[in-house]
């Protein structure tokens, strides 16, 4: 490998971290409704968008899993219908009792190690630079703004990274503008019109998908349906005629349009993302600005301000996706598909859903997964995300969910969906579930801090809730059947939890179909402590069913919980 510049002193170098196996990366690194329901719409898995490389060489990093037995959960698994008889485990930490301040959660380009290796320039086409590199080349992105006009695909075992803040952009600057009836105009810089995809929170304009976002000095400015409902900080994209109108003057100021889909994309397994800002990518919706391939690190970078998700985890099995701020971007922070022992560990998600992508129920907010096996979601801090903070959904097997700060997101803290052998542990959730808009309510039915939804073999324990719209919330719906056969909640504890409900109609409990009851026993709730405004108060329901405290009790659930009003 060519050494071509040596950057800041006194860092850890990068070079060689990925000339080898994953424990290499580590060590350089550091570890520092027949009888449909409200709310029961419909399941959309995600697609597989990118086909990365095959599994040779999957580095042999030891994963954290958990103990249940956990088949693959791919389309063609044989369907079975018996219940597993394990039960998952973990062994997280206990994460802290309240949310770090802001600025306090440590992630982002500023951890990122001196980098030695070749270095790419912003003069140059770093594209063109990458496909002629050997495998195993380390890339060095000097400070400054890069502009990729076409995908970067890494060999195996390169490293990409910077220690001097280089961003990657997707975007190009607008220089040419007319004054036009009171806005400004610019024409013959969009693509052909094309088809839409993803469901919006606005169901009557549907324009969430469209992927030209528009920054102006750097500020994302709002898409608008028609010309005349431009006006200061808005823009309207005309596909037919070729045109984008603005409503700010742009004299003296910076425009800028996403117009490259996406910035890094598997080419080779084991590769590294080190250090770098991603932004303004022009992803299509359920597709990531960053995708991660097998064996794949990405670390410590900023993903941010992109049109769908900022980094997808497909088919990208023993992937570590850690320590980086992902926020801001137009549809999802993280997404994963159809990857075994993928971990999320330690990352920023925050702000995401910008571009008004349906909140309580079409892929949108923090991070969701699907189609997945073994592996876990730990340590992040999930905030202020326009949709679910933590998602599983649709045939995650074993997935343990743990150790995370999951604030004041706009639906559900964390949702559990059509998924078996999870384990939900010592995770801090507060302020979730409360946002308003389509779909959006305060039932049982819309939701909680926790939501385990037509699944089964999951334990929710330890972990500490407080001012979500509900508590935790178990619900039995009807659908239908996938690759284990029939989508059946079934073997449900909840234990070791803190929940607070203070007032309003939060409450915890189950809720099911018509068509979906849940055996007797199924459900476990036992040794939780519930803090209520009232012990006379009606904070838990069954199957529609109020009851107090007391009345919880009689009937045969939590017998052996606290309840206070401390």
């Amino acid at each position: 490998m060519t050494i071509i510049c040596v950057a800041a002193a006194g860092a850890v170098a990068l070079t060689g971290i990925v000339a080898g196996t994953r424990t290499n990366m580590a060590s350089a690194f550091g570890q520092d409704k027949s009888g449909v329901l409200p709310g029961d719409r419909p399941h959309k898995p995600w697609p597989p968008r990118h086909t990365p490389s095959p599994t040779a060489g999957v580095p042999t990093t030891p994963t954290p899993t958990p103990t249940a037995t956990a088949t693959s959960a791919t389309p063609t698994a044989t369907p079975t219908t018996t219940k597993p008889t394990s039960t998952p485990t973990s062994t997280p930490t206990q994460p802290p009792t309240t949310p770090l301040p802001p600025g306090a959660f440590p992630a982002g380009p500023s951890l990122a190690p001196a980098c030695k290796g070749t270095t790419i320039g912003t003069d140059q086409n770093a594209a063109d630079v990458i496909d002629k590199a050997p495998t195993g080349t380390t890339f060095c992105f000097s400070a400054g703004l890069h502009r990729i006009n076409r995908t970067l695909q890494p060999k195996a075992n390169s490293t990409l990274a910077s220690d001097q803040g280089a961003v990657l952009t997707g975007s190009i600057p607008l220089t040419s503008w007319t004054a036009d009836n009171g806005d400004w105009v610019t024409r013959g810089v969009l693509p052909p019109a094309y088809g839409m995809s993803g469901q919006c929170e606005d169901n009557v304009a549907n324009i969430c998908y469209l992927r030209e976002q528009l920054f102006l000095n750097d500020k994302h400015l709002t898409r608008v349906k028609t010309r005349d409902k431009v006006a200061p900080g808005t823009f309207y994209a005309d596909y037919a005629g070729n045109a984008v109108y603005l409503g700010d003057n742009p004299a003296g100021k910076s425009v800028e349009m996403s117009r490259t889909p996406t910035a890094i994309q598997s080419g080779g397994t084991n590769v590294a993302v080190v250090g770098l800002t991603v932004e303004h990518f022009a992803s299509t919706p359920q597709s990531g600005a960053v995708v991660l391939g097998n064996g794949w690190r990405v670390y410590a970078n900023d993903i941010r301000w992109n049109h769908a998700v900022g980094a997808m985890l497909v088919n990208a099995d023993g992937a570590v996706l850690d320590k980086n701020l992902i926020r801001n971007n137009g549809q999802l922070g993280i997404g994963q598909y159809s990857t075994t022992n993928g971990r999320i560990v330690a990352n920023e998600v925050s702000g995401n859903n910008t571009d008004g992508f349906w909140i309580a129920d079409w892929e949108s907010g923090g991070i969701k997964t699907t189609w997945s096996t073994n592996g876990a979601v730990t340590g992040n801090l999930i905030k202020d995300n326009r949709g679910v903070g933590l998602w599983s959904d649709a045939y995650d097997d074993g997935r343990v969910f743990s150790e995370n700060q999951i604030i004041d997101n706009a639906a559900d803290g964390i949702r559990y969906e059509i998924g078996r052998n999870g384990v939900i542990a010592d995770n801090v959730i507060t302020g979730n579930g409360l946002g308003t808009g389509r779909g959006s309510g305060r039932s049982l039915w819309d939701g909680g801090g926790i939501n385990v939804n037509t699944s089964t073999n999951v334990v929710v324990r330890n972990n500490t809730l407080r001012d979500n719209v509900n508590g935790i919330s178990i619900q039995s719906r009807t659908r239908g059947n996938g690759p284990w056969g029939l989508n059946v909640l079934r073997d449900v504890t909840v234990t070791g939890n803190k929940v607070t409900m203070r007032g309003g109609t939060t409450s915890t409990g189950m809720v099911q179909n018509s068509g979906a009851a849940i055996p007797t026993g199924e459900v476990v709730l036992k040794s939780n402590t519930y803090v209520l405004d009232s012990l006379t108060a009606d904070r838990f329901q069954k199957f529609g069913q109020w009851f107090s405290a007391a009345e919880w009790k009689a009937a045969g659930l939590d017998t052996d919980s606290q309840f206070t009003t401390g």
